[in-house]
Formats: structure tokens, C-alpha cells, sequence
């Protein structure tokens, strides 16, 4: 549906009297930034829902503030997927309309719900919360590995811990995906090299760790899926010697029964993009059996590291499925 929305006044969706066999009406939904790669994946997961109505601003007028303020007023919740800048920006135009952000903006910012629903306790925050900071596509990753290693006392939250990752290059928006079809960007390279890169706070600060980690990121020839890897020496963490088991363990534990991170058995090679286009991540430890151990995390960058989790946490606030739309 797409309209104007010039003189739209707030939607209120009163909920319907269970006696009367009414049903639910639909949530309304404004992505401002729908045009873009993160925008136009979400809208795809939502499109088809029943329980999603679908709030646009026409092409022309969605840099106007008083058309994307009337879409703010129209709906129940609003998903950001915009520059970081953008983003706050649009905080201020959003009024009291419960707010996912997918930008950067916001993730360590008091006053926002960290959106990663596979932390303890968190998705219990994410259905009442307000305002929504959407996890980063590499904070996704690392977090998953790092934060039930850090539980489980296996990992020191002052360890000098080694992140490495390789992301499809639609990870790095509109001007890079632009280099590499027009074809003059490399085929490989390595980026954020003097260790600044942006995922890094929420790393720390939602993977309990206190020592800023190493992180070098990466980018390959092709456009979606991404591993990161946690690189360790097993004798040198705390507790007895933590090789492979007590780290699959660890994760195991911290998993059990969620319905899209799973762990599984090493194996002679791992493909970046073995889950596109779902909102599945796949850990699993690989080593040498000598101490030398690297747990890594493959997940789609567009998918569970962008839009898959915005969806995610939309279903959370709304009192959805939490796997409404998703592919598993």
C-alpha cells in the first residue's frame, strides 16, 4: 500500500474482545529507508503477513518531513534503515512510535533496547521496549560466540580476545555494492585495519568483555553471507584447559532451543554463504586438538545480521511468532 499520507492522523488499532470472535487487526509498519538493501529485504519478509499493514511514503516525497512525519504518526511501529545521521534524525520525527533502528546510531545508547533477542533476559526486554537498536551484522557473530563462553567462565572478560571476518559486499551499502558491479572493486580486501571498526562497542559491551578485542574484518566478491571467527589458545583461558568439548558445551547450553542459532560439528571447510537468504546462524569449533582452537559463526549479513533480526524483534513487540516470516 503506498499513499501520501498528508493529513493522516495516528492509527490506533483497538485489540478485538476474544468473546465476540473478532480478530486482531493488522499492525501498521513505516520503514523509512524501504529503498534500500536492509529496507527492501524487510519489506519482502513482511509483505505477505496478514498481520503486517504496510505504511509507505511515495518515491518523491520520502525526503520530505512532513510526509515521513505523517507515516511516523500512522504507525505502530517504525523500522529505521537509514545512515546513522539519517537515523537520529528521524527519532525526532518518530514521536511516541515504538522505533526499531537497524543503524549504528543508537546500539550503546542509554535509553535503547539492545535488539539481539539470543542474550539472557532479552527478549523478555525487547517486547516492552520503546525504542529498539537493531544488533550489527559482525556484532552478531562475535556476540554469539564470545557472550556464553564469557557465562560459562570459560573466557575472561579482560582476555585479549582475536576476531577476523569475511562479509559479502552488499554489507558495505550502496557505494560499494555500486564498485563491485560495475566491476572495480577487488575481489578480497581488508578494512577498519587500524582496529576503529564501528561493530567493536557493542562487541564489548553486549559480549561482557573489558579489554577492547582485536577485530579485523574483511570483504569478498560476492554479495551476502558472512563467518566471523574467534581465534583462542585454549590453555591460556581460566578454569581447567578448555579445548573443544567444554567449548562446544558452552554453546550448546547457551543455544539449547532457540529457533534459529544452532552448533554443529567441524568441518573441512565452511562456506560463508551456507545461509543465505535464511535467518539461521551456524557456529561450530574447529582446532587442532592441541589447544589451538577458532569457533566461527556463519549467518547471512543481509539475513540474521540485518533484516532477518529486524523482523525478529518486530514480531517480539508486537506479541507475534517469533519466527512470523522467517525462513529457519
Amino acid at each position: 500500500m503506498s499513499t501520501a499520507l498528508a493529513s493522516a492522523p495516528p492509527v490506533a488499532y483497538p485489540q478485538p474482545d476474544p468473546s465476540d470472535g473478532g480478530e486482531a487487526m493488522p499492525t501498521s509498519v513505516f520503514i523509512d529507508g524501504e529503498a534500500g538493501t536492509t529496507g527492501l529485504q524487510i519489506r519482502d519478509r513482511l509483505a505477505a503477513r496478514d498481520d503486517i499493514r504496510l505504511v509507505s511514503v511515495d518515491a518523491d516525497r520520502r525526503k520530505d518531513e512532513g510526509a515521513r512525519r505523517d507515516a511516523f504518526a500512522a504507525a505502530d511501529v517504525a523500522i529505521l534503515c537509514l545512515p546513522d545521521d539519517a537515523a537520529r534524525q528521524a527519532v525526532t520525527l518518530a514521536g511516541d512510535t515504538r522505533i526499531i533502528d537497524a543503524s549504528t546510531a543508537h546500539r550503546v545508547a542509554e535509553g535503547w533496547t539492545y535488539g539481539m533477542p539470543e542474550l539472557p533476559g532479552q527478549r523478555a526486554r525487547i517486547r516492552d521496549a520503546r525504542r529498539v537498536a537493531n544488533v550489527g551484522c559482525f556484532a552478531t557473530g562475535a556476540i554469539s560466540m564470545i557472550r556464553p563462553l564469557v557465562d560459562a567462565g570459560i573466557l575472561s572478560p579482560d582476555s585479549a580476545a582475536v576476531l577476523t571476518g569475511v562479509s559479502g559486499y552488499t554489507g558495505g551499502g550502496k557505494s560499494l555494492i555500486a564498485e563491485y558491479e560495475d566491476g572495480t572493486a577487488p575481489a578480497y580486501f581488508l578494512y577498519a585495519t587500524g582496529q576503529s571498526h564501528k561493530h567493536v562497542p557493542e562487541i564489548m559491551e553486549y559480549g561482557h568483555l573489558t579489554r577492547k578485542p582485536l577485530f579485523q574484518p574483511s570483504v569478498g566478491a560476492y554479495a551476502q553471507g558472512m563467518a566471523v571467527q574467534l581465534h583462542l589458545h585454549a590453555d591460556l583461558l581460566p578454569g581447567q584447559v578448555a579445548g573443544h568439548a567444554r567449548i562446544e558445551a558452552a554453546l550448546r547450553d547457551f543455544y539449547a532451543g532457540d529457533p534459529f542459532v544452532s552448533v554443529q560439528a567441524a568441518g573441512a571447510r565452511v562456506d560463508p554463504q551456507m545461509v543465505n537468504d535464511t535467518n539461521q546462524m551456524v557456529l561450530s569449533v574447529q582446532g587442532d586438538g592441541a589447544g589451538r582452537v577458532t569457533v566461527i559463526a556463519v549467518l547471512d549479513n543481509l539475513g540474521k545480521g540485518a533484516s532477518g533480526t529486524a523482523v525478529q524483534n518486530l514480531n517480539l513487540m508486537i506479541g507475534a511468532e517469533e519466527t512470523a516470516g522467517l525462513i529457519g
